[in-house]
Order: structure tokens, then C-alpha cells, then sequence
């Protein structure tokens, strides 16, 4: 069983940073892709980026190119996901989530086995 504990979020004006942390703890797939996606009030929960863990490859959304850069530290077990020029278009709650093997889906939130509880990230002026 794999645990996904995520920290950060919080509070910025537009323009600001934050960054988003994702220990994870239990399993042993021999790869795996991490991923964030995002839920909005009222909207479906939605891609953001993701990250091949053995490889370090990566994809992002369009509406985070740019401004958003997925990150992992194989040694820390922790993916990261920094988050700059923020936009109030990007408050929302930010989930990391697991699936085994090297393909990234990013329509196909079934495909991901483990999920973080969620923090919630706001944009305001």
C-alpha cells in the first residue's frame, strides 16, 4: 500500500510562488509515474503536471507551461511541484497521485491507484 503525504499550499497574491511537496511511503512498483492534478469549486479534478520517477521525464498542462516545474528526489521519495507566477485561475485544491508503470495519463484519473489528501492552494489579491 503506498501512502502519499502532501504539505505546502496556502495563500499568495497573484504573482507569487508556492511550492507543493508529495513523501511517498510504502509500495515497490518498479516505475512509476507521479502526478498533480487540480480541483477547482464547482469543476472536474483536472491535470496539471506529471513526472516519470525513473526517468525524470516530464509533462505538463498548457495552462501551467512556463510557470510550473515538476520536480522528484528519488532519495527523499518526494515529488515536488513549484508554482510560480500564480494566477488567480489556479486556486484550487492540488492532489498528487501515483500510478505504476511509465505511462502519463492525464484525462484518465482512474488510472491512478494512490492519492495525497489534498491541500488547498488560493490565489487572491
Amino acid at each position: 500500500q503506498v501512502e502519499l503525504v502532501q504539505s505546502g499550499g496556502g495563500q499568495v497574491h497573484p504573482g507569487g510562488s508556492l511550492k507543493l511537496s508529495c513523501a511517498a511511503s510504502g509500495g515497490s512498483f518498479s516505475t512509476f509515474v507521479m502526478a498533480w492534478f487540480r480541483q477547482a469549486p464547482g469543476k472536474e479534478r483536472e491535470f496539471v503536471a506529471a513526472i516519470r520517477w525513473t526517468s525524470g521525464s516530464t509533462y505538463s498542462d498548457d495552462s501551467v507551461k512556463g510557470r510550473f516545474i515538476i520536480s522528484r528526489d528519488s532519495a527523499k521519495n518526494s515529488g515536488y511541484l513549484q508554482m510560480n507566477s500564480l494566477k488567480p485561475e489556479d486556486t484550487a485544491v492540488y492532489f498528487c497521485a501515483v500510478t505504476s508503470g511509465d505511462v502519463i495519463y492525464t484525462g484518465a484519473k482512474g488510472r491512478y491507484d494512490y492519492w495525497g489528501q489534498g491541500t488547498q492552494v488560493i490565489v487572491s489579491a
